[in-house]
């Protein structure tokens, strides 16, 4: 029986997709700069990839925050600098929230089952105040950010801890529910736990990582641990 669940942030619970188009157009427009979606579709891939590469430990957060600008700048032919960029998109990142549908319903009615906790790499300060403003933050037991904890998902030692904070935690008593094949699906696979894949667009395991359940609604996350109760 599941009685404690670690959350994906981004992609699962929130859609950065929206929260990232919005800061970024925001921050473009404060530089004087127009952005449509076609731009903020490449500067998505080229974050993204940074993110692949410190999920491998190919490079450190602070080049993650300067050099996806740096890239994006160099493509656009944008002149300004990254790194007084990047704080400000930062700040932006806070201030609109897009919560995934159902996603508030299914945490509040899971409290009655399972612990529940956060785990998410990405700014510590930035994840924290989105998760406050979108009312996630009151629904979890705890949230561990990979800033804080010192390794970052897809990591061994990233869920070692986790579970150690949190115990006592049976393996198999714990799933993680995530977007990300090589963060959170072969970080849960790497630490031995249950491992359901949100997969809402059908996507394919192009990675081949182990994953015991995909999940196209969270909704169904509340009806599978609802019938582990017998209800």
């Amino acid at each position: 029986m599941i009685k404690n669940v670690l959350w994906d942030v981004d992609g699962t619970l929130l859609d950065f997709e929206q929260t990232e188009r919005f800061a970024l157009k925001k921050c473009l427009d404060d530089i004087g700069v127009r952005a449509d979606d076609a731009m903020a579709a490449r500067y998505s891939r080229i974050n993204d990839a940074y993110w692949k590469r410190l999920e491998k430990g190919e490079c450190s957060r602070a080049e993650v925050a300067v050099g996806r600008f740096r890239d994006f700048f160099a493509s656009e032919g944008i002149d300004a600098d990254p790194a007084l960029f990047d704080a400000a998109y930062k700040e932006a990142l806070c201030l609109r929230q897009f919560p995934v549908d159902g996603c508030l319903s299914v945490c509040d009615e899971l409290g009655e089952y399972v612990r529940q906790f956060v785990v998410t790499n990405g700014s510590a300060r930035v994840q924290e105040s989105r998760l406050r403003s979108s009312g996630l933050y009151y629904f979890m037991n705890g949230i561990f950010i990979s800033e804080e904890i010192g390794f970052e998902k897809p990591s061994a030692d990233f869920f070692d801890i986790v579970l150690a904070l949190i115990g006592p935690a049976e393996k198999d008593e714990t799933v993680i529910i995530g977007d990300s094949l090589s963060g959170d699906m072969l970080g849960g696979s790497n630490a031995g736990i249950l491992c359901w894949w949100y997969n809402p667009r059908g996507a394919k395991n192009t990675l081949g990582v182990r994953t015991d359940r995909e999940i196209t609604d969270l909704r169904e996350v509340l009806a599978l641990i609802r019938s582990e109760h017998g209800e």
